[in-house]
C-alpha cells in the first residue's frame, strides 16, 4: 500500500463519493477509484460500500480509515522536521475560528501575520466549537481559535489572552446606573441569549446559574447575532453580555451602557488549539506568537475569573 492510496481513501471517506474525492485530490476519478481497488484487492477487503448512496464505509473500512489519518498525519511530520531544519516556514495552514472571536480577533492580526509570513498560505474558516473539534480530530485543520478548557484529551490548548464579560444594559433596564456590577445581580430571564450551539451562551449560563426554569420569558431568541441582541436591548427587551473586543468598535452612544463588573472579573479564555499530534508546531508557534503580541496592547485585564465554554 502507498500513502497516496490512504490519502484516496480519506477523501472518499470525507465526500462520500469519488468522483468529488478525485476532484478534491486532483486526479481523475478512474484513476482514484483504481488505486483504491488495487488498496482493496491488496488487504483482501472492502474498505467501502458502494451499493449505498452516499457511499458508506464498512465495518472494517471504518478501522482502516482511523488508521490511515494516523498513517497520513506522521508522514506529514516528515515535511514538518524538514522545514524547521530549514527554518523555513510557509505552505498551506488550515485555521478555524468560532463565530463569537472571528470578527474582532482576525481584523487585529491577519494583516500582520500575512506580512510577515507571507510564505504562508493561510486559510480561514469559521466553525462552531464542536464542529472545529471534529475537523481537528480528522486532520481537515491545523490549529483553532476558541473558548477554553474543552477538557478533550486529543486537543491541546495555549492560551492566548483572557477576555472579560462586559454587561449591556439599557436606560430602562432594572440595572441601569448600578455603580458596581456584580455576577449575583444577573437574572437570567432578562438576558438576551445567542442561539444554541455558541460557546458564548453556554458561558453566559454557567455565569449565571440561574435557578429559574426555562420558558419563564415573554418570547424565545434564535439568534447568532450580537447586532440583532443589542437592537432588541435598545428596544427595552432585555439586557445582554459581550465579549469585551466586541465592545471597541460600539457607537459611542452605546458605549454609555457598558457596565464592567467587580473583580475577579468573568472572562472566557480564549486559546488557539491542535490536534495532539503537533503538526505544523513551527507555524501555529509563529500565529500564537503574533496573536498574542497584538491583543496584549488590547486586552489588559489581568484579575479575571475563567468561565467555562462546556455545557454544563
Amino acid at each position: 500500500m502507498t500513502i497516496t492510496q490512504l490519502q484516496y481513501v480519506l477523501a472518499v471517506a470525507e465526500h462520500k463519493n469519488f468522483t468529488l474525492a478525485a476532484e478534491k485530490s486532483f486526479v481523475t476519478q478512474p484513476t482514484l477509484s483504481m488505486q483504491i481497488q488495487k488498496l482493496e484487492d491488496e488487504l483482501d477487503i472492502l474498505i467501502f460500500d458502494r451499493s449505498k448512496k452516499p457511499i458508506q464505509l464498512t465495518q472494517v473500512g471504518e478501522k482502516i480509515v482511523d488508521q490511515a489519518r494516523n498513517i497520513v498525519n506522521e508522514s506529514f511530520r516528515i515535511k514538518d522536521i524538514v522545514d524547521q531544519e530549514k527554518g523555513y516556514i510557509g505552505g498551506e495552514y488550515r485555521l478555524g475560528i468560532i463565530p463569537t472571536i472571528m470578527p474582532t480577533l482576525l481584523p487585529l492580526f491577519l494583516k500582520n501575520f500575512v506580512k510577515k509570513y507571507p510564505k504562508i498560505n493561510l486559510k480561514v474558516e469559521e466553525r462552531n466549537t464542536d464542529t472545529l473539534i471534529e475537523m481537528l480530530e480528522e486532520g481537515y485543520l491545523d490549529a483553532a481559535i476558541a473558548a477554553t478548557p474543552l477538557e478533550n484529551s486529543n486537543i491541546k490548548e495555549r492560551p492566548l489572552y483572557y477576555e472579560p464579560f462586559v454587561a449591556y444594559v439599557p436606560e430602562s433596564h432594572r440595572l441601569s446606573n448600578t455603580a458596581n456590577l456584580k455576577v449575583e445581580d444577573l437574572n437570567l430571564d432578562d438576558i438576551l441569549l445567542l442561539e444554541d450551539g455558541h460557546c458564548f451562551r453556554e458561558g453566559v449560563i454557567n455565569l449565571c446559574k440561574s435557578n429559574h426554569e426555562a420558558g419563564g420569558k415573554p418570547f424565545e431568541l434564535a439568534s447568532g447575532s450580537f447586532e440583532t441582541m443589542l437592537k432588541l436591548a435598545d428596544e427595552g427587551m432585555g439586557m445582554t453580555l459581550l465579549p469585551y473586543l466586541h465592545t471597541l468598535d460600539l457607537k459611542e452612544k452605546q458605549k454609555a451602557n457598558l457596565y464592567y463588573f467587580e473583580d475577579p472579573k468573568p472572562a472566557r479564555e480564549v486559546s488557539i488549539i491542535y490536534h495532539k499530534s503537533e503538526l505544523k508546531m513551527h507555524i501555529t508557534e509563529a500565529l500564537k506568537e503574533t496573536i498574542s503580541g497584538i491583543v496584549r496592547g488590547a486586552i489588559a485585564f489581568q484579575n479575571v475569573q475563567i468561565i467555562s465554554p462546556l455545557n454544563k
